[in-house]
């Protein structure tokens, strides 16, 4: 009889959950509690192409009202983005709702049923956008307390804005947060500027779609990246600007006293770019072939060449390119600067006298393969600059 009582109340627990619109979780929800859970994943949306956030709202071991947000690419293989976000309705294990994405202003309509299974869930319905259907069927999906789910959606841009010196961003590399509905004004300054804009940041991305902040990455010479970082910060919309990583390696960098090597208060670029060809030359044994600084990211560019042990009696060149990057060591008035210089990549062709032979570098220019070399050539600036390298071990120069 005791048995039999105890079925009946359960039964009628049960029912009335149904009765009053709410949905039966897992067991693991404590009972009574309010609490919010999330879903970051429904396996086979948009092909596994949609980034996607589910927010419950429970009661207890029920839920009472959803929200599906749903980040997805335009078109297929496409880097563009649209988004929505559906309030659902529950009706026993069914969620439903309605909305219009935000970019495309297309109708949407969601219709998923949920069931617990075990210790994660299951999704199987349909999701409509415009004329398209996806069917949803998705098993095994963990859900995230809130706290979890906060600490999963951390971004960080890497914009310092104070760095206290170049040892962890690049003097070049410049970031800025801007508000999604000023960033196309903002990119619209920078036509006819000596700036270069990284084009994989014009990409606005989810995480930028729901921040309603976009990041643009921008290379610059070192000598007006201040300056330029000082007037970003005044533009609408702007929300932050400063340094982020970029080129400059800190163990491929050397730092040296500027009184040498400075015309005035600007670094002397045609001998700086005269002592690093000479070094490299005797290094890498070959010819300096030509040197030019870029204006718009400040780089140096330098081509060497040498005859290629390739096939040596095709007499065949070797194309040497290296690029170096000189700024102080940190933002504004420094009595140091600090040089970096990229590994070599090498290309090889055929510059002898006559028909020439056409030749593919499978490789695609790889980078030089004698570290032998490589760490000479560093190590021969360090002396040639009396310069100092960096202490990985105990992050100081040495």
């Amino acid at each position: 009889m005791r048995a039999l009582m105890l079925l009946v109340i359960g039964l009628t627990t049960a029912w009335t959950g149904l009765a009053c619109g709410q949905m039966k979780l897992s067991p693991k929800a404590a009972a009574g509690a309010n609490e919010t859970r999330y879903f970051t994943a429904i396996e086979g949306l948009m092909d596994g192409n949609a980034d996607v956030i589910l927010k419950e709202n429970r009661q207890g071991k029920s839920v009472s009202s959803a929200v599906l947000d749903v980040c997805y690419p335009v078109a297929k293989g496409s880097d563009r983005k649209d988004r929505f976000v559906a309030n659902l309705a529950v009706s026993g294990q069914t969620l439903s709702g309605t909305t219009q994405s935000i970019e495309g202003k297309l109708p949407v309509t969601v219709k998923l049923v949920r069931r617990p299974t075990g210790d994660s869930f299951e999704f199987k319905g349909q999701i409509s956008i415009g004329q398209t259907v996806t069917e949803v069927s998705s098993s095994d999906n963990s859900d995230l307390s809130e706290r979890e789910f906060q600490e999963s959606q951390t971004i960080d841009d890497g914009i310092t804005t104070s760095p206290k010196d170049f040892t962890e961003v690049s003097p070049e590399s410049i970031g800025v947060r801007v508000k999604l509905e000023a960033a196309s004004d903002f990119l619209r300054a920078l036509k006819g500027q000596d700036v270069e804009v990284s084009l994989s940041s014009l990409t606005v991305s989810c995480d930028a779609l729901r921040a309603g902040e976009q990041t643009i990455n921008l290379n610059a010479d070192p000598d007006r990246a201040a300056a330029l970082i000082g007037k970003f910060r005044s533009m609408p919309g702007v929300v932050a600007a400063g340094w982020t990583a970029g080129i400059v390696e800190i163990d491929r960098t050397i730092r040296f006293t500027a009184a040498d090597w400075r015309d005035g208060d600007r670094p002397n670029r045609e001998k700086i770019a005269s002592a690093i060809s000479a070094v490299l030359a005797a290094t890498l044994s070959a010819k300096p072939s030509s040197t030019a600084w870029d204006s718009s990211n400040g780089k140096l560019k330098l081509i060497l060449k040498r005859p290629s042990q390739t096939f040596p009696a095709l007499e065949l060149t070797d194309i040497i390119e290296v690029t170096a990057l000189v700024a102080p060591e940190k933002p504004g008035s420094s009595d140091r600067l600090i040089l970096w210089i990229s590994n070599p990549v090498v290309t090889t062709t055929d510059e002898a006298a006559g028909p020439k032979l056409n030749l593919a570098n499978d490789s695609g220019g790889e980078e030089e393969g004698d570290q032998k070399d490589d760490s000479a050539s560093v190590d021969a600036l360090a002396r040639q600059f009396k310069g100092q390298r960096w202490d990985a071990d105990k992050s100081v120069w040495k």
